[in-house]
């Protein structure tokens, strides 16, 4: 189809209810029914206890008539949650026949040739062939294809709605310490430790205190008269603490108090620091007088304490934990000595250490992953008397964090602290609340609890109250005597809560009126103004005076709780009273005490001398202002207060109640947030009881629903507003989404204040009828009062029928209660009263949708941008009127035709805000796109509801309003496949589809009247109406009305291309493939007839996805090298399908390359460049297999007998890319299953196999439930156990995942890994079997064609399966593939012999390759195919000599390439092969058997070859030398040689030597030359390898052996793929791009001057547009890199010693990669036949003198290496001008020894001998092989002024070098001039000088020599002179003392050598004087 916007419109949809009513009963009702027979109570409404942490909720106390507000919390916290949602489908029981396994029998009877298959050689027509194939491929089937296919990207899942957290009482990271013990030296008194939370940045005390009693028995006794009962909670010793912030800076600090006694704390702590309990004598004695006197103290003062000492401890490590464990051992080894003052310092040190761990942020929350610590602290800090409040504390710890001086500033005490810190477990035993209620689990026998310690959090905590909690701390902090009498030293305070009943006290004393104690109060749930705090201050005489009392009473003092009705909190600085205080004082603060007779006395004249601060945390008082004042109104009208009530200082009468409470409604959000978020529940649940009731006020009627709906907006705008607050992935915020989901319910009726007169028409007084537009209605409810009832209306019909409704329900409420019994809460009401609640609720939710609809600027904005949750409000109230009331209506009567107007009109008005916000900037977008997601679950949760045809229409209003107003279409699909698969995943999908309606029985408009039929007959239909179903028609669409709407979608998405839309596409498919999978993961759709019908629905996929065709991703392009494709699209396009495949297999290295195909695809000649990712594709294709798997296979055979033949290629094309698809991808096995070899890893799979073992597992696994792992069994990398055969537990489990991706994460056991191999081997394995399937229905169909089609259909077919051979498969896979491929062969073999050659060629291959497989069901398969393919060959026409040239070149590219292949396997396969051409009794006549033997041992041998080339696998040169001696011994079989030549040119590539790959293939091309210049004499084609002689003068070896041995005309010669001039061409073009990486560019031209007059010839002129660019390219290299190239370097190696075998006193020339140093090379060599023969045996001989072999330890191998250098005689210098000449065709090279005559290497110049070597070797380089044998060896030796002879020489060369360069480079120079006359090396040229010329020598014979030097040295002084003035000319100014001191030299240096240069041999110049007087007249 064209992509047109009529088409992309939403067509009107099928109206639903109508087409029910009449069409349901003739239709296929059964299906219907078993899909859930379109339930009508599609919603459950459930009631789930709320959990309860501790056995009992926690309440107010017993028999105290509460407030209204604190019983509604109460109720708010105890009530139970209340969840609406889908019913659950009942999972049906898995049926025991699904499990069946695959239970083929695996015969291994022996290692002789393999079994044999029984009836291949018996004789069967091809249609029983082919119909027991199909049989086989039936059986043990996976039924659910998606089961096996790993799941969606969760990114795309918008579908899943998150099911919010449960509001629960907030914990922070909770911390157990447990105190084990606490002693010090010396054992006196009982000591008291207290704890809390410190935060020291935040300077806030964040945790109530723990006390603790570790005292031993013997000390506790001292205060037995104190304690006369002891409560369990005391005897705690582990608390838990409670942490929302961790941070670096809390430290958890343990305060010790003892009982009071008499002195300072300093007096009292001086025994513990100088006494220690194992000293005696005197010590002893003293510590005992010490205890008698703790013992008085404590009898007398036993209920007071004083502080004593304390001890920070750093919790920093808690909560990050990189260093804790390896710091902890070390700390406990300090603190396990005692004593000596440095132990003390390192255990400050080492507690300061642990404090001061930096807290990294991905840190900051778990504190679950830290271990138990236990820590031993050696050292308290003595408490400092006047340093007792916690600012003092604060300042303590800041110093100890920064530094240990503390403790310079601090005296400390010996002592031990135990204590064990660790992580708090989730369900922590025998553990207290801080109201001390018992925790669940609470066993009885324990004796010590645990103690949850209240958290004080450092910032707010913002989630709602859940549990009762009413606690007041008060914290009594200085008292400030001025002039306080000294009998007032030691002050205690008496703190009572005093409400005139038994007052409660507390008693404490300190020695300073510093305090630091707290109190803790749980506070009762009716408070009144009696209710305060009485402090009562006294004076303790620690001295025992007679008769005199312990305390002695100082004054008092009192804080009112309540303040105008508000609990008081926060600090206050009280005056004292020192008299008895007078009657009702409490009911004033002690500021406002009226004065009194007699009058008061008071501390200070009435000034505050006490200060004190109070804290509640509470659950009940919200101490905020604007929440209290709207409770405290709610409740006004609720319950029968008096008038004027009082409010803060504000007092209220009836009158201003309405003005007040709208007020207090306004202003609630002005709230803070905390406050607000921790009453949420409440706040809300009042504001709805508001919208939707009239309240009497004054005898007048006040309405709120206007105010109470703009006051929920502002709160839902603000917590969504706040950062502080979580949203989740669809940006709902988390609290509001519990709330709708747990807590919301409708307003409680009981509290209606209404007369039910009223009840009838209250909604219909908004003078509104629902004839007025959409437009008109906003204007005209914006000028009426909202939803005010005094606005008198007359009554419509509808009144009517409403008072109609609710005269009836008093009938039906009998049967209504029967009905939900569940709903305990309603069985025990009135029948009047269920009238009036169902009236209530009928009104909410059109409530609601009216003031959505009506609202109107910042309220609108916000109600539009946050609508999920008045959609949910919505959805909630319809779900609980439908559950109650609406059953027995049909959907179209249940909803007033206004609400459906109101609902109409915001669908609308949210629409158009997702066009406004997607038109805006892109922060925009999202906030559309989580809009367009409320919008969608909304109109989802409606067709649970509605008139589904209603809603249906609201989503085509929905569709073409926003495309209507939307550009850019990728964004309006990805809105509208957003939308779509959130509704497609609906529970009743299906049925809302009509799936079961075939598109034959579709109704022809929206109210049908045709009569339908069943889907199942579909042989009556015609042909074109079965095509029709594969179409997207617009009857379809109507009818299938979802899936019509998403394959638009998808099909305007692959057609289109603007930007970005590669994402919107794979969106599309996703959405598709997840509703498939769901379908496979729904037992209802289990059923096969089921499934036939729901495919059905999805056929025009099929048409959709074979038009997007040319946009697939090409898997099966993965396998070519990354070299060849140059990525060009133009390069692709000219060129046929066969040159471009040719280059890229040329780029594999040989023609049958294993993993790609033969050739491109055919009928996509258009293909340019893939368009969808290979994941799109991947999920795309899975798809269509789906439909083709579980459609109804009569209709598709029909359907594709109707295809014309461009169709059934286009269907053939996408197998083939499915094939590569589904190929099973080995890396998914866990790394301890892939074993060093994949061999092993196939026979311990074969184990696995065999037999009942594998069943056996298998039957073992399907007993597990799917949750637990068990090992699978391994996979090898070809096979998967017997893939079909597994059970259900075999899947991603997705329903267990939920959407996260289960194969994303890293951290993966063996197990689960092994599974997913497992799980992917059985996706493949179905995949392939249902492509297999589709190629059987082609083939049928084939058969009826003509003979042209039918052959270019068989062809795309074999294609496919020669395709599926090439990929990892499954034994299951092969089995079947194998049997089609010889139902092919005997049915259509001439056709594939004649026809087909190349494929052929591609099929011999693969299955020699399955030959060699260590499976043996595998090689079973295999070898039957191989012998047919051979017989039918030989039978049907005489093309078995082109079939054994195919197999042995198959073989010959296996044995190169395949590291996999098994020679053992092979061999036992060629001996079955063999079996059977014995065994068969028809052959035995003819000549075939004998000739199958041939071939056979043909092929051994050269397995032979290659199990030698195994053994040298690791040593390259060798394994080299092996394929080359293999190639060499093809020279009269080209195609093989062309093989081997390809198979070196591929190792070479990998080993980076490319110049050698380029060289193997330049070879190659010679080779094709030879046989096509054989074949035809073309002038433009090379004449031979003779025409290669410039590239390489080796060609010539190519050159063919005479015509009589060999003519390329003869059968199954010549006949590869490459032996023709695109082969030459695509050979010589890939050679170029070789040479061109190796940096030969001048062979580029050589190269290319050979292709182009091919290209000339066929006027291919874009190809010579890229030839002669690459040749551009190459010119330019040549340019720019010149001598900057580096060729390679070149190294002779030697031989020697036995062990060496055929390399003993070998020479070679080994070329290695440029720059390679001697010790690379040795090293290297070395350590190769170190590994070989050991280490010792090896030795590296480190000169170049000739080897004497005698003198070696012939238990040793020797390896003699040299550098040589290339050598040219003078007259090749000539031709070799440039750099690359000079290294480029090399076949001699020259090393030099230096010698003297008594052995020594070096010696005086006098003696100095050299000996040079030339080598010639056998070719030249480079050549095809990196190394290459020495055939010839010349030496020369010079004698000692020869050596100096050319010694000069060189040296001015390098001078005459330096001089000329251009541009001059001056450093080069002045180097060479320094080394020729600088002052210090001038020795060098002047000693050779005085040695050799210094006298003229006594032998004749070596005068010549001496003129020689003299002249050299003449030069050599010349080129000095010249250098000097070239650099006079170069230097700077600086330099000109250089170059006076380099002239000085110069001079000196000629001075002293003149007279030697002067001085001529005489005896040389007489004879010749005439003659050169002669010449040169």
């Amino acid at each position: 189809f064209l992509f047109s916007p009529a088409f992309y419109d939403a067509v009107d949809p099928v109206d639903f209810e109508g087409f029910l009513m009449t069409r349901l009963n003739n239709l296929d009702s059964e299906l219907a029914q078993e899909l859930g027979d379109f339930p009508e109570d599609d919603l459950d409404i459930v009631f789930t206890p709320k959990e309860c942490r501790t056995l009992q909720p926690a309440m107010p106390e017993d028999g105290v008539e509460l407030d209204s507000h604190v019983r509604d919390c109460v109720q708010t916290y105890i009530r139970e949650w209340l969840i609406a949602g889908p019913r659950p489908v009942p999972a049906l029981p898995e049926e025991a026949s699904r499990t069946t396994l695959a239970s083929s029998d695996f015969d291994l009877r022996s290692l002789q040739p393999d079994p044999r298959l029984e009836n291949l050689l018996r004789h069967v027509s091809a249609e029983e062939f082919e119909r027991q194939n199909e049989e086989a491929r039936r059986t043990n089937r996976h039924a659910e294809l998606l089961a096996l296919y790993p799941s969606v990207d969760e990114e795309d899942a918008v579908e899943i709605r998150p099911v919010p957290d449960r509001p629960n009482e907030h914990l922070g990271n909770r911390i157990l310490v447990k105190l084990q013990t606490l002693k010090f030296d010396i054992e006196i008194e009982p000591l008291f430790a207290c704890i809390a939370l410190y935060d020291i940045k935040e300077r806030k005390k964040i945790s109530e205190n723990f006390h603790c009693d570790l005292n031993p028995d013997s000390l506790r006794g001292f205060l037995r008269s104190h304690t006369p009962s002891i409560d369990l909670s005391t005897q705690a010793r582990s608390a838990v603490f409670s942490v929302t912030y961790p941070s670096s800076d809390i430290y958890l600090v343990i305060k010790i108090e003892k009982v009071l006694q008499q002195g300072e704390i300093g007096d009292c702590a001086e025994p513990y620091m100088v006494l220690k309990e194992s000293e005696a004598g005197k010590t002893k004695e003293k510590i005992e007088k010490l205890k008698a006197q703790a013992e008085s103290f404590c009898q007398r003062l036993g209920k007071y304490r004083m502080p004593f000492a304390w001890i920070p401890i750093g919790l920093a490590n808690f909560f990050n934990l990189s260093t804790l464990e390896r710091e902890i051992p070390e700390a406990e080894g300090l603190n396990g000595r005692k004593g000596s003052t440095s132990d003390k310092r390192a255990t400050l040190l080492q507690a300061r250490r642990l404090s001061e761990r930096s807290l990294s942020s991905e840190d900051s929350y778990p504190v679950s992953n830290f271990k138990r610590i236990s820590l031993t602290l050696n050292t308290f800090f003595k408490q400092e008397g006047d340093r007792l409040s916690d600012e003092d504390l604060f300042k303590f710890l800041a110093d100890f964090k920064r530094s240990s001086s503390l403790q310079r500033r601090i005296k400390t005490l010996p002592g031990t602290l135990k204590l064990e810190i660790s992580p708090a477990p989730e369900n922590l035993g025998y553990c207290l609340t801080p109201e001390l209620l018992p925790v669940k689990p609470f066993p009885e026998n324990r004796n010590r609890p645990h103690k949850e310690i209240l958290e004080f959090p450092i910032r707010e905590v913002y989630v709602p109250h859940t549990i009762y909690r009413n606690l007041l701390y008060v914290y009594p902090q200085r008292l400030n005597f001025a002039n306080r009498p000294a009998s007032a030293r030691n002050i205690t305070i008496k703190i009572q809560f005093m409400c005139g009943e038994d007052p409660s006290c507390q008693t404490f004393a300190y020695m300073s009126p510093d305090f630091y104690e707290e109190v803790k109060i749980k506070l009762p749930a009716k408070l009144t103004e009696k209710h305060h705090l009485l402090f009562t201050f006294y004076h303790i005489s620690c001295q025992p005076k007679q008769g005199a009392s312990v305390e002695t009473l100082l004054g008092y003092s009192w804080l009112p709780i309540l303040l105008n009705d508000r609990l008081q909190t926060g600090h206050y600085c009280l005056p004292v009273a020192l008299d008895k205080l007078p009657v009702h004082y409490s009911i004033h603060s002690p500021e406002k005490v009226p004065s009194q007779t007699p009058p008061i006395k008071w501390v200070e004249g009435h000034k505050g001398v006490f200060n004190v601060e109070v804290q509640a945390v509470s659950s009940v008082h919200t101490q905020d202002n604007h929440l209290e004042k709207f409770f405290t109104l709610c409740h006004s009208l609720e319950s029968q207060v008096t008038f004027p009530i009082r409010l803060m200082d504000q007092k209220i009468t009836e009158a201003t109640l309405e003005h007040e409470l709208k007020l207090s409604i306004i202003c609630l959000n002005s709230s803070r947030l905390e406050p607000l978020v921790l009453f949420l529940h409440l706040v809300l649940d009042k504001l709805f009881q508001l919208a939707v009731q009239p309240m009497v006020i004054a005898g007048q009627t006040a309405n709120f629903s206007q105010f109470a709906f703009e006051s929920v907006v502002a709160i839902v705008n603000s917590l969504h507003n706040s950062k502080d607050l979580s949203k989740d992935q669809h940006g709902r915020n988390c609290l509001l989404a519990s709330y709708v989901y747990y807590v919301f319910r409708l307003p409680d009726p009981q509290r209606e204040v209404v007369k039910a007169g009223n009840i009838g028409s209250r909604y219909y007084t908004f003078g509104r009828t629902s004839a007025v537009s959409v437009g008109s209605k906003l204007l005209q409810s914006r000028v009426i009062s909202c939803s005010n009832p005094d606005i008198a209306v007359t009554p419509t019909a509808t009144d009517e029928e409403v008072k109609n409704i609710i005269g009836k329900k008093s009938v039906s409420c009998v049967r209504l209660r029967h009905s939900i019994e569940g709903f305990a809460f309603l069985t025990c009401l009135t029948l009047l009263f269920l009238t009036f609640k169902f009236c209530s609720c009928l009104h909410f939710h059109e409530e609601l949708a009216l003031q959505m609809v009506v609202s109107t600027g910042m309220v609108r904005e916000s109600v539009f941008k946050y609508a999920w949750f008045f959609f949910e409000l919505l959805v909630r109230f319809d779900s609980y009127v439908h559950n109650i009331e609406k059953q027995d209506n049909p959907r179209r009567s249940r909803f007033s035709d206004r609400f459906k107007d109101d609902i109409t009109t915001i669908v609308s008005v949210v629409t158009s805000e997702i066009a406004a916000l997607l038109v805006k900037p892109q922060k925009e977008n999202e906030q559309a796109e989580k809009i367009n997601i409320s919008l969608a679950f909304f109109l989802y949760d409606l067709l649970s509801l509605m008139d589904r045809g209603f809603v249906f229409n609201l989503i085509k209003h929905y569709c073409n309003q926003l495309s209507n107003k939307l550009s850019s279409l990728s964004t309006l699909i990805s809105m509208r496949l957003e939308f779509l698969r959130i509704l497609c995943s609906h529970e009743h999908y299906l049925n809302l589809n009509l799936f079961f309606m075939t598109s034959m029985s579709a109704p022809a408009s929206p109210s049908p009247s045709l009569s339908s039929q069943n889907s199942s007959s579909c042989s009556s239909f015609q042909d074109q109406k079965i095509a029709g179903m594969f179409d997207l028609s617009a009857e379809y669409r109507q009818q299938h009305f979802l899936t019509g709407l998403l394959f638009t979608e998808l099909a305007a998405a692959l057609d289109a291309d603007s930007e970005g839309i590669s994402k919107v596409q794979k969106k599309a498919v996703s959405a598709i493939l997840s509703l498939l999978s769901s379908h496979d993961l729904d037992p209802r759709c289990s059923k096969k007839e089921v499934k036939i019908k729901i495919a059905a629905l999805y056929l025009p996929l099929v048409g959709i996805i074979l038009d997007s065709l040319p946009q697939l991703h090409d898997f099966t392009s993965k396998t070519f090298l990354g070299k060849g494709r140059t990525g060009n699209p133009e390069e692709e396009q000219e060129s046929t399908g066969a040159i471009n495949q040719n280059v890229a297999l040329a780029i594999a290295g040989n023609q049958f390359n294993l993993r790609s195909s033969g050739t491109s695809l055919l009928s996509l000649p258009y293909r340019q460049s893939a368009t969808l990712g290979p994941d799109t594709t991947r999920n795309l294709l899975i798809c269509f297999l789906w439909i083709m798997k579980n459609a109804d296979q009569n209709l598709i055979q029909k359907w594709i007998a109707d295809l014309p033949s461009m169709q059934l290629n286009r269907i053939l094309d996408l197998l083939f890319i499915c094939v590569s698809c589904f190929e099973y991808k080995v890396n998914k096995v866990s790394t301890q299953v892939l074993q060093k070899s994949r061999d092993v890893k196939a026979r311990l799979e074969e184990a696995l196999l065999r037999g009942e073992g594998a069943r056996g597992e298998m039957m073992k696994r399907c007993r597990i439930p799917a949750g637990t792992s068990h090992p699978s069994p391994p996979m090898s990398f070809e096979k998967i156990s017997r893939g079909s055969g597994l059970n259900e537990n075999l899947r991603w489990r997705k329903e267990q995942t939920h959407w996260r991706q289960a194969n994303e994460r890293q951290d993966k056991t063996k197990a689960e890994l092994d599974q997913e191999a497992l799980i992917s081997g059985n996706l493949a394995t179905e995949a392939n079997l249902i492509i297999l399937d589709m190629q059987e229905n082609i083939i049928q169909v084939g058969n009826g064609r003509v003979t042209e089609c039918r052959d270019n259909l068989l062809g795309g077919v074999l294609k496919v399966l020669v395709n599926s051979l090439g990929c990892d498969q499954s034994t299951t896979y092969l089995t079947h593939c194998f049997a089609t491929l010889r139902a092919l062969i005997a049915k259509f073999g001439d056709f594939l012999f004649e026809e087909e050659v190349e494929q052929c060629a591609d099929l011999c291959q693969r299955v020699l390759h399955h030959c060699s497989s260590s499976i043996d069901i595998t090689r079973t398969q295999a070898c039957a195919t191989l012998y047919l393919l051979m017989r039918y060959s030989f039978s049907s026409t005489s093309n078995f000599a082109r079939v054994k040239m195919q197999v042995t070149m198959s073989l010959a590219s296996l044995v190169g390439k395949s590291p996999e292949f098994n020679e053992e396997f092979l061999r036992r396969s060629l001996r079955t092969i063999l079996a059977y051409a014995e065994e068969d009794a028809d052959m035995q006549a003819t000549p075939f058997p004998i000739q199958v033997e041939e071939l056979l041992c043909n092929l051994n041998s050269i397995l032979s070859d290659t199990v030698k080339m195994r053994e040298f696998q690791e040593d390259p040169e060798m394994l080299m030398d092996l394929m080359y001696r293999i190639a060499k011994g093809y020279q009269t079989s080209p195609d093989l040689r062309l093989t081997w030549l390809q198979n070196m040119a591929e190792k070479h590539t990998k080993r980076k030597c490319y110049t050698e790959a380029a060289m193997c293939l330049v070879h190659a091309a010679a080779l094709v030359a030879e046989y096509l210049s054989m074949l035809e004499d073309r002038n433009y084609l090379p004449v031979g390898s003779v025409s290669f002689q410039n590239i390489s003068s080796n060609v010539l070896e190519e050159s063919a052996v005479s015509d009589d041995v060999l003519s390329p005309d003869e059968d199954g010669i010549c006949s590869g793929r490459y032996f023709s001039e695109s082969g030459l061409v695509g050979l010589l073009e890939q050679a170029a791009e070789l040479f061109s990486t190796g940096g030969l560019y001048e062979t580029v031209n050589e190269v290319y001057k050979i292709v182009i007059p091919i290209l000339e010839a066929h006027r291919d002129f874009r190809k010579l547009t890229l030839t002669h660019s690459k040749l551009q390219k190459a010119f330019d290299s040549i340019i720019n890199k010149g001598q900057k190239r580096m060729f390679g370097t070149y190294f002779r190696v030697g031989f020697y010693g036995s062990k060496f075998g055929d390399l003993d006193e070998q020479e070679f020339v080994y070329k290695e990669p440029a720059i390679t140093k001697l010790p690379e090379i040795s090293h290297r060599l070395e350590g190769f036949y170190g590994q070989c023969f050991g280490e010792d045996a090896v030795e590296v001989i480190k000169d170049s003198a000739p080897v004497d072999k005698r003198k070696l330890d012939p238990n040793k191998a020797y390896i003699q290496i040299t550098f040589v250098e290339p050598y040219f005689d003078e007259y090749e210098m000539k031709d070799r001008v440039t750099y690359f000449e000079k290294n480029f065709n090399l076949c001699r090279f020259m090393y030099t020894t230096p010698f003297t005559m008594d052995g020594r290497p070096r010696g005086e110049l006098s003696e100095q001998y050299k000996r040079n070597t030339i080598l010639t070797t056998m070719h030249a380089f480079p050549y095809i092989k990196t190394r290459i044998n020495v055939i010839q060896k010349e030496e020369f030796i010079l004698t000692p002024i020869e050596v100096a002879i050319e010694d000069m020489r060189k040296k001015t060369q390098e001078l005459t070098a330096a001089t000329n360069q251009e541009p001059p480079d001056a450093k080069m120079l002045q180097m060479v001039l320094q080394g020729s006359v600088g002052a210090t090396v001038n020795q060098g040229p002047l000693e050779v000088a005085q040695v050799f010329l210094a006298e003229i020598p006594a032998d004749p014979k070596l005068y010549r020599h001496h003129n020689k030097l003299r002249l050299c040295f003449k030069e050599f002084i010349m080129r000095c002179g010249e250098a000097v003035e070239k650099n006079k000319r170069l230097i700077t100014a600086d330099q000109r003392e250089y170059q006076l001191e380099l002239r000085k030299n110069y001079g000196k240096l000629k001075e002293n050598l003149r007279p030697m240069i002067e001085r001529k041999i005489p005896e040389l110049y007489k004879p010749v004087v005439k003659v050169h007087s002669t010449r040169y007249s």
